[in-house]
């Protein structure tokens, strides 16, 4: 281990730092290396132990007795920093693992659901809340359902920082779940900001293809300011944040029921589901499969930035027991 190249001890370093960043609990070495067979990269234990006292040394991670690692913030930013040319459809990949990790049954109406996390100042979040109801009350969200936090607090495998309150939203890749879990394959193709008319979807204005991307497509977006979400939400006509998915068309029946089961367990989040192999708000669908548009989960967070608040969010970033999220009304 010690002959390896400084390239190649980064790259391990940076998919232990991904796998652990994604668990909501301390990881040990055994389950590390367990979880970097799913995306390919065989490391024993041994050699995993040999990373993570590397990775303590240089304050990427901290040892929490026998339960393992977790994450420091120094870690996180590592991860986002990571060779440009290793992240190139990072996101295609991360929506891919939510999907698989994301174990919520339509049926049963239990199980842990993706989700984005957001940090607000702590002095503007209840203003921030308050636009957000209005997004939230409109149905510009994958679900009412969130989760709060206060600073010190844990929640989806990060510590909320001093002075910020943490929320998370539900995320669209539960359908991605949902029908993974049904068998039904799910091509996710692209995000991008969506124009509505008159309360109806209208045609996509800009998009970010995932496969070409390093960063989430909302959080560009957001970042941007070249969202209209709160004009949306009060008059039907705006600019909010959604996303493109194919699905084979002989599955479109058993996709209608996996949605309409969501649903009645408060997720949802479709906008349209098209017909075989026709476009879906003016956007072409490949032969034999049906165009598919969710809803962007950062859509209410995409509000409170517009109102001038300053809000850091890192979409598809967890999952969450549903059993854990309370409906917005009851914060």
């Amino acid at each position: 281990m010690m002959n390896q190249q400084p390239q190649e001890v980064e790259r391990k370093i940076i998919a232990i730092l991904k796998v652990v960043s994604q668990s909501g609990e301390p990881l040990g070495a055994r389950v590390i290396s367990r979880r970097l067979r799913v995306h390919g990269i065989e490391l024993s234990e041994r050699a995993v132990r040999y990373h993570l006292k590397l990775m303590d040394e240089r304050g990427f991670t901290q040892s929490v007795g026998r339960d393992g690692r977790l994450i420091t913030q120094q870690g996180l930013e590592e991860v986002e920093s990571a060779l440009v040319g290793d992240k190139v459809g990072l996101v295609a990949s991360e929506i891919e693992l939510l999907a698989y990790q994301a174990d919520f049954d339509v049926d049963e109406r239990r199980g842990t659901v993706p989700v984005n996390i957001s940090f607000f100042p702590h002095g503007k979040f209840k203003k921030a809340l308050d636009v957000m109801r209005e997004v939230f009350k409109a149905g510009i969200c994958v679900s009412d359902l969130v989760a709060v936090a206060r600073e010190g607090e844990m929640m989806g495998g990060s510590v909320v920082p001093q002075g910020k309150i943490g929320m998370a939203t539900v995320c669209g890749i539960v359908v991605n779940g949902a029908l993974l879990r049904r068998g039904i394959p799910v091509d996710s193709k692209f995000g991008g900001i969506l124009q509505m008319r008159e309360g109806r979807a209208l045609r996509f204005v800009e998009l970010i293809h995932y496969a070409g991307s390093s960063l989430d497509p909302s959080e560009i977006f957001i970042a941007s300011r070249m969202t209209c979400v709160r004009k949306g939400a009060k008059l039907g006509n705006g600019r909010i944040l959604a996303s493109f998915r194919e699905i084979p068309a002989v599955c479109k029946l058993e996709a209608e029921k996996v949605v309409l089961g969501l649903e009645k367990a408060g997720v949802g989040g479709l906008i349209a589901l098209g017909e075989h192999s026709k476009p879906v708000c003016e956007f072409p669908v490949e032969v034999n499969k049906v165009g598919m548009i969710l809803m962007g989960g950062l859509n209410p967070v995409a509000a409170a930035v517009e109102s001038g608040i300053e809000v850091e969010s890192h979409a598809m970033s967890a999952v969450i027991k549903l059993e854990d999220l309370v409906k917005v009304w009851e914060l």
